[in-house]
Parts: C-alpha cells; sequence; structure tokens
C-alpha cells in the first residue's frame, strides 16, 4: 500500500489533482474550473490525537473532508456520560452545509488532516454545481448506511462480529471494491489504537486484545508492525462479521 502524503499543518493545498482521497471526497465529480472554485476557499489543518475539532452547539465556520486519521463523533448526555455515535475516516464529511451550529462533538482519535472550505462559500458554491449537490446527496447515503451499520454493530452483534466487523469497514475504505474482491492477501493500515476501538465499539480493552488475538491465532488475519493488518481470506473474515452474502444480516 502506498504511504499517504502528509501535509503540514494549515499549509495551503498547492493541488487538488494530489490529494489522496480525490476519488472520494465531496468534490469527486467536480470538473477542472469547479475544483479551482473549492481550492480558492479550502485550507489544511492538522488536530493532534484527543485535540477537539468541533464542540457540539459551536458556531459552525467550516465544513471539509477528512484526508488522514480518524476522528470520533460523540454526544454528551446531560448527566456529564459521553456517547461516541460514529467515525469519521478518510474522505468523510465534517460539518452539514446549511446547518449552522454543531450537533455533535468531534474529536481527533488519531492525528487528523481536515481539508476545510469556509461554509459560506461552499455553500454558495453548492446551489449553483449540480455535481456537488449529487455527491452531497451520495454521501449522506452513505452516512445514513453507516448509521444504521452502527446500530446493528453495537446492538446486536457478539464481540467476535463487531471486532471483524470493525476490520472490515476499514479495509473497505482503504481500498477499492476490486481490490477487495481479488486480494488474496489484503493489506490496510488499522490507525485506531485497541483503546479506542474499545470505546467505539462498547468493549473492554481486555475483549479487544483477546478477540484482535484469537482472530490471529485463527488465521483471520495477521499483522505487521502492530498498524497493518493482513486479510489472507477476504471471504472468511466476512463470514466472521455475520453478515450474510447479500449484503443483509443474519437474525
Amino acid at each position: 500500500m502506498q504511504a499517504t502524503p502528509q501535509i503540514s499543518q494549515n499549509k495551503k493545498a498547492d493541488s487538488c489533482a494530489d490529494c489522496p482521497i480525490q476519488h472520494r471526497a465531496v468534490c469527486a465529480y467536480c470538473e477542472k474550473t469547479e475544483l479551482l472554485m473549492l481550492e480558492a476557499m479550502k485550507s489544511y489543518k492538522t488536530y493532534n490525537a484527543g485535540e477537539t475539532i468541533i464542540m457540539a452547539g459551536d458556531e459552525m465556520e467550516f465544513v471539509g473532508s477528512v484526508v488522514t486519521g480518524v476522528a470520533s463523533l460523540s454526544q454528551t448526555m446531560e448527566d456529564g456520560r459521553r456517547q461516541m455515535v460514529g467515525l469519521l475516516l478518510p474522505s468523510d464529511f465534517v460539518g452539514r452545509p446549511g446547518r449552522e451550529y454543531a450537533a455533535f462533538d468531534v474529536e481527533a482519535t488519531t492525528s487528523v488532516t481536515l481539508c476545510k472550505f469556509a461554509r459560506r462559500p461552499f455553500e454558495k458554491m453548492l446551489e449553483q454545481t449540480p455535481r456537488l449537490r449529487e455527491r452531497m446527496l451520495e454521501m449522506a447515503l452513505d452516512e445514513l448506511d453507516a448509521a444504521r451499520e452502527w446500530m446493528l454493530l453495537l446492538g446486536r452483534k457478539t464481540a467476535r462480529e463487531k471486532i471483524s466487523s470493525l476490520l472490515m469497514i476499514i479495509a473497505k475504505r482503504q481500498n477499492t471494491l476490486v481490490q477487495i474482491e481479488q486480494a488474496s492477501n489484503l493489506k490496510f493500515e488499522l490507525s485506531l489504537t485497541r483503546e479506542a476501538m474499545a470505546d467505539y465499539l462498547g468493549l473492554t480493552l481486555e475483549t479487544v486484545s483477546r478477540q484482535i488475538n484469537a482472530l490471529k491465532k485463527d488465521g483471520v488475519i495477521s499483522l505487521e508492525k502492530k498498524r497493518h493488518v493482513v486479510v489472507k481470506d477476504v471471504n472468511r473474515l466476512l463470514n466472521e462479521t455475520g453478515d450474510d452474502a447479500d449484503g443483509g444480516y443474519f437474525t
């Protein structure tokens, strides 16, 4: 797997053509002139792991895409309890055009680089650019599917199925469908720590470690340098998720 280009904090973008997420981001369908318009309103910023990117209730001055890293979406209840409600992975969109205030806390789980667009100019461009609106609609529908998958993941799956499902989600985001279907040794970077995985999945750290070790022992996965996962048989990992072959779920 090719290394992801590193982007220094607050560095002005050189070209959208060099972006590692260009084929999956909100600007994926934009033509050259439209990309130039986006470049005029964008900037990069990097957040350290544990740093707050957005707090619920904040006025949204920007929207943007995750270029590298992983961020968490969470909500704090009145009694102070905090519930993680999702993850933002590379190419996921941060913020909502037309929404002035943030609905959730967004925190960098790992070091995160955002491609940020000034919100009001982006909203104006969205009104005038059908390709951008089409891509935003697709991403909104994908996010709805992800939310439903999240409900199933937390509500009905076993610990082993939760770990396998998370690994499969990350693998899909870092590889094309063709790569996944044809791979005999699928590789991807597991940027989340085991502590973050436990928090995300509602498991203990000990359970996460035990299940990962069990998947390794059973030959489903192997680890290289702690952060790189190798899947020798994608279908076997899919079977471990508890999802059926038609994309639905066992009941």
